[in-house]
């Protein structure tokens, strides 16, 4: 499994769990849900790419899997700015939905330099 796939899985587990912890409120529901689909979202569109059927649709899904990263992280600063909830793990879960960011786009620079090659 390489470095990005892994590293997107194991952020994803990471992401599970801590939405699991929030409180039963309405405005954890509606925010967890979106940071649960966006976070798993990274891995799941990278695991994708692999069976693409060309070297563009390969790109795309890595740059659905950008986008989903980026979008984490929104949600995480959004819950992390409410408040409401005392905890420091939002630094590690932002830090580490920046770096998958990093490293997914750093990947479509590198792939589409060899596709104009």
């Amino acid at each position: 499994m390489n470095n990005l796939k892994e590293r997107s899985y194991k952020f994803s587990l990471l992401v599970i769990k801590f939405i699991n912890k929030l409180p039963n409120k309405k405005l954890y529901w509606i925010i967890g849900d979106q940071l649960l689909r966006c976070a798993t979202s990274i891995g799941a569109n990278i695991a994708e790419a692999y069976g693409a059927s060309s070297k563009k649709d390969f790109i795309n899904f890595y740059g659905y899997s950008l986008k989903s990263a980026n979008e984490t992280v929104y949600w995480l600063n959004l819950l992390k700015d409410t408040k409401t909830l005392k905890t420091d793990y939002f630094n590690v879960l932002i830090k580490e939905a920046e770096e998958l960011a990093k490293m997914t786009a750093a990947s479509i620079i590198t792939m589409r330099k060899k596709i104009n090659r």
